[in-house]
C-alpha cells in the first residue's frame, strides 16, 4: 500500500537511513578494526602453538594427555589440552565452528585445523582440534572476551537509535505544522470560509508556499466582495424596471389581461431567478452558526410546503440532537429538496429526521414516489444550471439543488440522492452535531 503522509514518509526515510547507517557500521567496525584484530591473534596463538608442537610432541607421536603443558607462553593464553572423548574435552563437540578462524590456523600450523567457539560459565571459549593432535583438542579461554562486554553496545546503539528518531519526529512534526495549518485553512476556503492571514513559518519553501496561499486567500475575499457588490447591484438594478413592468402591466385595460397574465408571469420568474442566484451566490459566517432544531424545521417546512393536493408527511426522531449552522440556510436546503419533490414527484412526499449511529451527524430524508433518475445523473444534478434528464421534467432555473449543495458544504455536512426500490427519489443531507462552547 502507497504510503501518502509527507511525515509517514520522511519517518520511514530516516528509519531506512537510520538502518542502514547502523549496518554499515558494523560492517565497518568488523571489517577494518575486529577482523584486522583476530587475524592478528590468530598469527600470534599460531606461532605459540607452533612453538608448544615443536617442544613437546614426543619422538613416537605420544603426548601425555589431561595434564595441562605449562609453558611460559601458554600459560599467558591459558592454553590447556584435553582428551577428545574426555569429559571437557566433549565440550568441543558443542561450540559453533568458526570457519574464518579454522582457514587462517589451518595455513599457520601447515595442518587441516578445526576452530569452535562456544560460551563458557566465565567467558566465551575457543576449542581446537589440531589433525597433528589426534584425540586431543585445545581449550583456550578468552577471558577478555565476555557476554557482558556486548550489552552495552547493545544497548546504547538502541539508545542512540531512539534519540535520532525522536529528534527526527520532533524536526519533521515542526517542519510539518505550517503544513498542518496551511491544508486547514485551505479545506476552509473550500468551504466558502475566508481565513485571517497564516503567519509565514518554517523552511524557506513553505515560507512561499504560505507567502502565496495569503495572497491567493486576500485575492479571493476580494473577489468575494466584488461578487456580493455586483450581484446586489444587478438584482437592484434588475428589479427596478421589473417592478415598473409589473406595475405598469397592472394597470392595463381589462381587453389586454390575457397579455398582462404573461407579463406579470414573467417578471416573477425574472425576480425569482434573481432571488436564486443571490442564495447561491450568499457567503457564510462561521462565527454565527448556533444549535438547530431540525425537527422543527421539518415541521415548518411541511406546513409552508404542503397543500390540500399534495401529502407531505413526517417521520421524526423524537430524541434528536441539535444540528450546527445557520437556521436560515438549513430550511431553505430542506425546502429546496420538497419542491424539487413536489415538482418531480406524483402527489406524495416524506420528510423524516434522524442521527447516524456514532452521534455526530443528524440527517433529514426527502422523498418522492416520482419517476427516479438515472444513476449517472445524479452527481451532474448538483451542477449550476443542471435540471436533470426527461425523467425529472426541466422546470425550474437549475439553482435549487446547486444552492443545497453549497449549503451542505458551507456546513461541513453531507447531501445524497438515491433511487428508492419502490419508485422516486430519496435524498437526504446530514449536518454535524452543535456542540456546547465549554465556559472559560
Amino acid at each position: 500500500m502507497r504510503i501518502r503522509s509527507s511525515f509517514t514518509q520522511s519517518i520511514l526515510i530516516f528509519l531506512t537511513l537510520l538502518i542502514a547507517s547502523q549496518v554499515y557500521s558494523y560492517y565497518a567496525v568488523f571489517n577494518y578494526a575486529l577482523m584486522p584484530s583476530l587475524q592478528q591473534f590468530n598469527k600470534i596463538l599460531g606461532h605459540e602453538i607452533n612453538l608448544m608442537l615443536d617442544d613437546n610432541l614426543q619422538h613416537d607421536g605420544g603426548l601425555e594427555m589431561d595434564a595441562p603443558l605449562r609453558r611460559r607462553v601458554l600459560e599467558q593464553l591459558g592454553v590447556t589440552i584435553h582428551a577428545e572423548d574426555s569429559p571437557i574435552g566433549k565440550e568441543y563437540k558443542h561450540g559453533v565452528s568458526i570457519d574464518l578462524m579454522s582457514e587462517d590456523m589451518t595455513n599457520e600450523l601447515g595442518s587441516p585445523t578445526e576452530v569452535r567457539m562456544m560460551l563458557g560459565s566465565e567467558s566465551y571459549i575457543l576449542w581446537m582440534k589440531i589433525d597433528d593432535l589426534p584425540g586431543s583438542v585445545l581449550r583456550i579461554p578468552l577471558s577478555e572476551l565476555q557476554e557482558g562486554d556486548f550489552s552495552p553496545l547493545f544497548r546504547n546503539s538502541l539508545i542512540v537509535a531512539l534519540l535520532i528518531v525522536a529528534g527526527v519526529w520532533l524536526f519533521i512534526r515542526l517542519q510539518n505544522r505550517p503544513l498542518i495549518a496551511l491544508e486547514k485553512a485551505a479545506k476552509g476556503v473550500g468551504r466558502g470560509e475566508i481565513p485571517a492571514p497564516l503567519p509565514e513559518k518554517g523552511a524557506t519553501e513553505i515560507r512561499a508556499v504560505t507567502r502565496a496561499f495569503n495572497q491567493m486567500s486576500k485575492g479571493i475575499q476580494e473577489l468575494e466582495e466584488d461578487r456580493a457588490l455586483l450581484m446586489a447591484g444587478i438584482s437592484h438594478d434588475l428589479r427596478t424596471p421589473l417592478t415598473r413592468i409589473r406595475l405598469a402591466t397592472e394597470m392595463m385595460s381589462p381587453e389586454d389581461s390575457y397579455l398582462a397574465e404573461g407579463i406579470i408571469g414573467d417578471t416573477e420568474e425574472c425576480n425569482e431567478i434573481i432571488s436564486q442566484f443571490m442564495d447561491y451566490l450568499k457567503p457564510v459566517n462561521p462565527e454565527a452558526f448556533e444549535a438547530i432544531d431540525i425537527n422543527e424545521i421539518a415541521n415548518d417546512v411541511a406546513s409552508s410546503e404542503g397543500s390540500y393536493d399534495i401529502e407531505i408527511e413526517t417521520a421524526l426522531e423524537p430524541s434528536i440532537k441539535s444540528a450546527h449552522g445557520i437556521p436560515i440556510a438549513v430550511k431553505r436546503s430542506l425546502s429546496n429538496l420538497v419542491v424539487n419533490a413536489i415538482r418531480y414527484g406524483n402527489g406524495w412526499v416524506k420528510i423524516s429526521t434522524g442521527m447516524t449511529a456514532d452521534n455526530k451527524l443528524v440527517w433529514m430524508c426527502v422523498e418522492d414516489n416520482g419517476p427516479g433518475i438515472e444513476k449517472s445523473q445524479v452527481a451532474k444534478l448538483f451542477e449550476p444550471f443542471t435540471r436533470g434528464d426527461t425523467a425529472r421534467g426541466s422546470e425550474g432555473t437549475g439553482l435549487g439543488l446547486a444552492i443545497v449543495k453549497r449549503i451542505i458544504s458551507q456546513h461541513s455536512g453531507s447531501v445524497s440522492l438515491t433511487n428508492r426500490n419502490e419508485g422516486g427519489l430519496k435524498a437526504q443531507i446530514s449536518f454535524p452535531v452543535h456542540k456546547a462552547k465549554k465556559k472559560a
